[in-house]
């Protein structure tokens, strides 16, 4: 393990509307999430896990506290600036997937690429090389409609990591998929992002598969608690 790809300090958030008593998801959240790392984040349902996963990425900011992310205070940072960070440094899983059904497997894997400006016969490498390593590089020109759940979920793993992002940050991302699925998706996503040198941050209401993890965190009340290390 080297230097920390992201680090809360003190980190507080607290959602306000008009006539309602303030509510605070996240109280005083401190941590930093070693580069080359993979951890688990478990937690009932509104414990604060998607929240804090929104603020690693900078698509919410603190109330209170700071977030660093490769280096940058993501609060000194506009939201133009935190949206070039995040493409450039996160690779974003989801629990329903988020692919474009109108588009190829390939093409949608390509996206982060695009919206980068690249288009290259590199790019079309990279992508070719992702399909290979989950088992879909026969499938590269299949509309994703014609996929699997299980498969969908593995082109979604290929399109976080087409950019090779220092952090990975995964949102229930075998929440949809039966057992089996589950547990190949996750496998693939550790293995993946381990082998590409990247950190994974990942949220899960199973203890099987955070298991997986080196270590294990929970939300409970807005607070953070580790729970286990690998081997402990």
């Amino acid at each position: 393990m080297s230097e920390s790809i992201l680090q809360f300090d003190s980190v507080s958030l607290t959602y306000g509307e008009p006539d309602r008593q303030p509510r605070e998801v996240l109280r005083e959240v401190s941590f930093e999430l070693p580069a080359g790392s993979a951890v688990a984040l478990v937690g009932r349902s509104g414990s604060g896990k998607s929240t804090l996963l929104h603020l690693a990425a900078g698509i919410a900011v603190p109330t209170a506290g700071t977030v660093h992310l490769a280096g940058n205070d993501l609060g000194t940072l506009g939201e133009g600036q935190r949206t070039v960070l995040r493409r450039r440094q996160v690779g974003l899983v989801f629990q329903f997937f988020h692919l474009l059904p109108h588009l190829s497997v390939a093409e949608n894997i390509c996206l982060p690429g695009w919206i980068a400006g690249r288009g290259s016969a590199e790019l079309d490498r990279r992508v070719l090389s992702l399909l290979e390593r989950v088992q879909l590089a026969d499938r590269a020109e299949d509309p994703v409609g014609k996929l699997s759940g299980g498969e969908m979920q593995r082109v979604a793993l290929c399109r976080a990591l087409l950019r090779k992002p220092a952090l990975v940050l995964a949102d229930e991302p075998t929440g949809s998929l039966d057992e089996r699925s589950g547990q190949e998706v996750l496998e693939l996503l550790l293995e993946l992002t381990r082998d590409e040198g990247g950190t994974l941050l990942f949220v899960t209401h199973s203890r099987e598969l955070a298991a997986y993890a080196d270590t294990v965190w929970r939300l409970h009340d807005g607070r953070l608690q580790e729970l286990a290390r690998a081997g402990s």
